[in-house]
């Protein structure tokens, strides 16, 4: 598909979604309930309106599975389903298509503004796992608390490291989390019950699970991206004095299970075709069920911005996900080598997407250096870790040849515990 393309949806400068992007989300408005949606530029498109037309007739009795109240139904479908509403999409929506354009009453219906909808959780989660694949992030946490001579734990390149995390507290943009309380330690001796006082974002991006696999088959890294429906933001909040206490011997509980964050749109790996790279060199050599060909990474520009209360936003991180050491694939096919089954709708987050610079760490724990050198907001003002009511929004998008697919944005306010 060329970069140059462009829908008769008018398109502003700079949007995340032209007509090459084309994701997917879960809208709710003043005239239907929660639908599937696309969206380009600031127009949300109601699919299950363009279902009831007509325009997904290919699929038959299956084209209701967008009046779902998740995306789950319409991902079971598999690969070739979703190819086909994409290519659909594409031939309406391509300046000089009337198709849609020629019903304006049905154009009004199906045509909503970004301003007027409210985006859902784009797929029920059922299961979660947290990878640890940022390697420039292990890297910093392992000199931090570690040796900085043998910063990275002996496994770390030879398999993508990950634990199972909470799907239940994983909310769309836009919902708020209170600081959670726990025990700490300072002395990692002798605990107190209380709020946490070093509270973090973590910098990554989640793949959502398209097609499962049954118990005892295993994906390859061949097969991997067939079973992988699209990718989204993903904020992993942390608060790191209760991690501390609690970490060893079994890793990260109340820590991390309190609230995690998503950019509502998917977007396909059809739409980030074109920012294909190859990642980082791997050595030594993995194991033959990791090895891979082709290029398996994408170069997209993540940013992290926090807003204190009453001061202006400022940008605390530029990395990329082409710093990401082990790809998508990998990581799928490293999940399931075991026999372990994945169903529609799971997610894989990447862990923490540091890049080797200090404005490119994506956490506030590396970002200040656990603490010993705050972020300067001027006129005295300092951020360490998160405190009540800052606003935490995270941005991804990919830019090349004039095309920019991006994901819009991943936000959440720090509320005061609760009492």
């Amino acid at each position: 598909m060329k970069n140059s393309m462009k829908s008769w949806i008018e398109v502003p400068a700079g949007s995340d979604f032209p007509l090459q992007n084309l994701p997917f989300g879960i809208i709710k408005s003043h005239f239907s309930g929660p639908v599937a949606a696309t969206r380009i530029g600031d127009t949300i498109i109601d699919l299950a309106i363009m279902a009831e037309a007509g325009f997904f007739s290919f699929l038959g009795d299956n084209a209701k599975v967008f009046k779902r109240e998740t995306l789950n139904d319409f991902i079971a479908l598999g690969r070739p389903a979703w190819k086909q509403v994409r290519e659909t999409l594409l031939e309406v929506f391509a300046e000089g298509s009337n198709d849609l354009q020629k019903h304006v009453q049905f154009s009004r219906e199906a045509l909503l503004s970004a301003s007027e909808v409210q985006m859902l959780m784009p797929v029920k989660v059922g299961d979660y796992t947290d990878f640890y694949s940022g390697i420039e992030h292990a890297i910093n946490v392992g000199s931090m608390f570690r040796d900085p001579k043998n910063a990275l734990m002996p496994n770390y390149r030879h398999l993508p490291v990950a634990y199972h995390g909470r799907s239940s507290s994983i909310a769309v943009s836009g919902t708020n989390f209170h600081r959670p309380k726990a025990q700490v330690s300072a002395d990692n001796v002798t605990p107190e019950f209380c709020a946490s006082r070093n509270l973090d974002f973590e910098l990554e991006m989640a793949f959502v699970v398209g097609q499962p696999n049954k118990i005892g088959e295993s994906v390859s890294t061949a097969e991997a991206e067939d079973h992988i429906f699209g990718m989204l933001l993903f904020n992993d909040l942390s608060a790191r004095d209760i991690q501390r206490w609690e970490y060893v011997p079994l890793g990260p509980f109340l820590s991390k299970n309190f609230g995690s964050i998503i950019s509502p749109w998917i977007v396909t790996l059809d739409a980030l075709e074109p920012f294909r790279i190859a990642g980082p060199v791997q050595e030594p050599a993995v194991l033959p069920y990791l090895q891979f060909s082709g290029k398996k990474n994408f170069d997209i520009n993540l940013e992290v911005w926090v807003k204190p209360e009453g001061i202006d936003e400022k940008r605390v991180c530029l990395s990329n996900y082409s710093n990401l050491y082990w790809n998508i694939a990998q990581q799928l096919a490293h999940h399931t080598v075991n026999g372990c089954n994945m169903n529609v709708g799971d997610l894989c987050a990447s862990g923490t997407i540091s890049g080797p610079q200090p404005g490119s760490f994506g956490s506030l724990l590396e970002l200040t250096w656990n603490g010993k050198n705050p972020i300067d907001y001027g006129d005295g003002k300092e951020r360490y870790f998160l405190e009540d009511n800052d606003i935490v929004s995270m941005k991804a998008y990919a830019e090349k040849d004039g095309l920019r697919i991006g994901f819009g944005e991943c936000v959440t306010r720090i509320l005061p515990a609760t009492p």
